[in-house]
């Protein structure tokens, strides 16, 4: 086993330097760089008026970031966190280019002024590979965990797409993390994933035992080692992560384990906080003068000046480096403030990246075809895909070949593409959403599952933070592509936490599409097409549709198209045309809908034939509002139909939106019709049928709106 102290190792491939001395020219370097992280701190200080925008730095903590920084390569992955600057500049970033995000300029390599200081990204072949990653106060560790996943998968297909050393060495994965940020929840899930699957990650934990005014005593039973104990695989160990020598020993340690043994570890790195928390979180506010002067004992910059005496550096020769170090930052932050701002027409750049799928191709209804339920749809699209796809995978809960899906969504996939593709995982849904990031980073194509829609809350922190800016915060650089299915609806007595509607919850979320298929055919077509757009989609499915059970929903079965087919995100259509006679004479509504409402407007619209133009939205983001207004301004009158409660849904603001583009071809008011505003849908089926909407009360509605 890796022992506690990195003095006695038993590893089977030893570190690279365990037991050597760090080079006088290495040791030189550090503090080369520990100066300029210390003057970049101080300049920033001395200059609070043009530092304006909140901001961490690494005063304390730089032996530990520089170790670290200094021995990873190219084909590494780093998720450094926001007081990471030291890090960055051992990584090879140099300091006008981290001003440049500080201060939020045009030229900030990372996000163009959109993102807060040592938030960086980038995939620089020069350098360690930086995905986005959010402020990180234990969030990234899930995308970080799902980056080590995926070259975990990569090597066990050998991909190409596997980035390896000049002489095949292996990529590790660095989450760095503040100790604070180890008792989200979050963190948890991603360490039972990571020993579990035996995933290539060292989480780097930077205690400084403070988390803003909060007191390490007060947050937490146990540090971050102790914590790691509970997690059986996941080696560990304790580091002074102010000296310099024992922290370059022991990541090299930590580094040589994971590029060789290819499993997990946790390095809890010891280091006095010497700045503030943050620019607007000052440490005299909340820090007495025992605290600040307990801290300043352990500053790692003297350490360092000491070792480097002994070895024999002189004095002269180290001021020599402060003060090179000192105006070359002040030369780095005079350039940085002339600096260009950005130009507020780049500000809605980079939201998606451009999808390849951008009209409807393939054959819809091929000769001879037959004739397939929604969910058979989707299970053919999926084993197409990964037929043709060797980075997809697909994981969730009880998807695996065992179960294939609690609705048998996925089944026979297991047993036709192994359990290395097609798996299960245990109920974390923030690990199967945010996961994806990490691994759409390296370069897997995930399909992932969210079980019911009502379950997708506890993910919603990992799609918002992590995977909804990632592309926009990158500028580009970084679209995270996956496909989250989510089984959605009402019907047969679900109950309360099986029947729930999310999608006005969803399109609140800017930076992810959202699909909502009502048949077999558009489902195969939108699939294929959501799994090639290079953003985040969630598809909805709805259960009452998947095998056409529901009285009515026969239409949802369709011959099934080719497996060229896709249809692109964004364009709805005509299901049911109005006839062009009561069209003429004024005797006609349009229906605008999607999902179970499809169904529901087409059997109320029986009752009054010729009358009634039917649209099905197919896809809520991207929204096609020129068909909508279109057919709402030949018809005069539209009712918006939806199974979600109506206060303050998708529905409304749609209906806000006709209202104000149509409002001169308008003949009566928008009219809405959704389930009643009640907190959950009712287990009994008569109150279940009570809260709907049905064809009655459509039909209802429609007789009011066609009298208007």
């Amino acid at each position: 086993m890796f022992k506690d102290s990195t003095s006695v190792s038993t590893l089977k491939a030893p570190a690279a330097g365990i037991g050597e001395t760090v080079t006088r020219e290495d040791l030189l370097t550090a503090y080369r760089l520990m100066c300029e992280a210390a003057a970049m701190a101080a300049v920033y200080e001395a200059n609070r008026p043009i530092c304006k925008y909140v901001h961490s730095t690494s005063r304390g903590h730089e032996a530990i970031q520089i170790a670290t920084g200094l021995q990873l390569h190219p084909w590494d992955y780093v998720s450094p966190y926001y007081r990471d600057d030291s890090m960055l500049l051992a990584m090879g970033f140099a300091p006008y280019e981290l001003m440049l995000q500080l201060l939020a300029k045009a030229e900030d390599p990372f996000s163009g002024g959109r993102s807060y200081y040592s938030h960086p990204n980038s995939n620089r072949p020069d350098r360690p590979q930086i995905p986005h990653q959010s402020s990180a106060t234990g969030m990234q560790v899930i995308p970080a965990t799902g980056m080590a996943q995926g070259l975990q998968y990569l090597a066990q297909i050998q991909s190409d797409l596997l980035k390896t050393g000049p002489d095949g060495e292996m990529p590790v994965v660095v989450c760095s993390l503040g100790d604070s940020s180890v008792t989200e929840g979050e963190v948890s899930e991603a360490l039972q994933f990571a020993v579990l699957k035996e995933l290539p990650i060292i989480y780097l934990v930077q205690d400084n035992e403070w988390g803003i005014s909060v007191t390490a005593p007060e947050a937490r039973a146990m540090d971050a080692y102790e914590y790691a104990a509970g997690f059986k695989g996941l080696e560990r160990m304790r580091v002074d992560g102010s000296d310099y020598d024992a922290a370059w020993h022991g990541m090299a340690a930590a580094i040589s384990y994971v590029r060789h043994e290819r499993k997990p570890i946790l390095v809890q790195a010891s280091v006095p906080l010497l700045g503030h928390h943050t620019s607007g979180v000052r440490k005299e506010w909340y820090r007495d003068a025992a605290d600040l002067e307990k801290h300043a004992k352990n500053d790692p910059m003297p350490k360092l000046k000491s070792l480097l005496l002994r070895k024999g550096v002189s004095e002269e020769a180290l001021h020599e480096i402060e003060t090179n170090a000192n105006a070359y930052i002040i030369k780095s932050f005079q350039e940085a403030t002339a600096a260009a701002e950005p130009s507020p027409e780049t500000v809605a750049q980079h939201v998606f990246a451009p999808t390849p799928v951008t009209e409807e191709k393939g054959e819809r209804t091929p000769a001879g075809g037959a004739k397939v339920v929604m969910v058979d749809a989707a299970l053919h699209a999926i084993e197409e895909i990964m037929q043709q796809y060797p980075e997809a995978i697909l994981f969730g809960q009880d998807v695996g070949r065992r179960l294939g899906g609690v609705f048998r969504e996925a089944a026979t996939l297991g047993d036709k593409f192994g359990d290395h593709r097609v798996y299960n995982t245990a109920i974390q849904e923030a690990y199967i959403i945010g996961s994806t990031a990490g691994l759409s980073a390296v370069g897997v194509k995930p399909i992932v599952e969210v079980q019911f829609a009502d379950y997708i809350y506890p993910g919603f922190n990992q799609l918002v933070t992590e995977i909804s800016k990632s592309c926009y915060l990158t500028q580009g650089k970084y679209p995270v592509q996956t496909l989250v299915r989510v089984p959605i609806g009402a019907y047969g007595g679900g109950g309360p936490y099986h029947s729930g509607s999310v999608e006005s919850t969803l399109l609140s979320i800017k930076g992810i599409k959202v699909v909502y298929p009502s048949n077999a055919a558009d489902m195969k077509g939108l699939l294929k097409a959501a799994f090639l757009d290079p953003n985040p989609v969630v598809m909805l499915e709805h259960k009452g549709l998947y095998w056409s059970k529901v009285p009515g929903t026969q239409d949802a079965m369709t011959i099934e198209p080719g497996a060229d087919y896709v249809l692109p995100l964004g364009k709805a259509a005509v299901v049911q045309q109005a006839h062009p006679k009561d069209v003429a004479m004024g005797n006609s509504i349009c229906v605008i809908t999607y999902g179970m409402g499809v169904y529901w407007a087409k059997a109320a619209a029986k009752a009054f034939p010729g009358n009634v133009e039917i649209i099905d939205l197919r896809t809520l983001f991207p929204l096609d509002e020129a068909l909508i207004f279109e057919t709402v301004k030949k018809h005069g009158k539209c009712m918006v139909l939806t199974e979600e409660q109506l206060n303050n849904s998708f529905t409304q603001s749609l209906a806000g939106r006709i209202q104000k583009a149509c409002f001169r071809e308008l003949d009566a008011p928008v009219y809405m019709l959704g389930a009643m505003d009640l907190p959950a849908v009712p287990l009994n089926m008569g109150l279940e049928a009570a809260m709907l909407p049905n064809p009655d009360k459509v039909a209802a509605m429609m007789q009011e709106l066609l009298n208007y």
